[in-house]
């Protein structure tokens, strides 16, 4: 059974800089794909950044610039390093992953609030 972990979130200042991680158990092979999305509260989830086939990366325009995903495929793990952190950053991230292109594994996520 696959598990996604993500762990590194936390209260930070805005202007500051933090770096999550996501590690997955229980899976032999390789995903094809692993994300990062966020949900701020009231709000649905929305796509933050992804790395495709361990090289491949994107990123949704409003973090673009400050937020770098970055994977290690020899430990089926992901991290998402945030710097310039604002308040509209704070929401769950919840990290996710797949084996085609649809994610279909997704961990419990974990909180990051950006606040003075």
């Amino acid at each position: 059974q696959v598990q996604l972990v993500e762990s590194g979130g936390g209260l930070v200042q805005p202007g500051g800089s933090l770096r999550l991680s996501c590690t997955a158990s229980g899976s032999d092979s390789r995903f094809n794909v692993m994300a990062w999305h966020r949900q701020a509260p009231g709000k649905q989830r929305e796509f933050v950044a992804q790395i495709l086939r361990g090289a491949i990366t994107s990123y949704a325009g409003s973090v673009k610039g400050r937020f770098t995903i970055s994977g290690d495929s020899t430990k089926n793990a992901i991290y998402l390093q945030m710097n310039s952190l604002k308040p509209e950053d704070t929401a769950v991230y919840y990290c996710a992953a797949g084996r085609s292109s649809t994610l279909n594994y997704w961990g419990q996520g974990t909180q990051v609030t950006v606040s003075s």
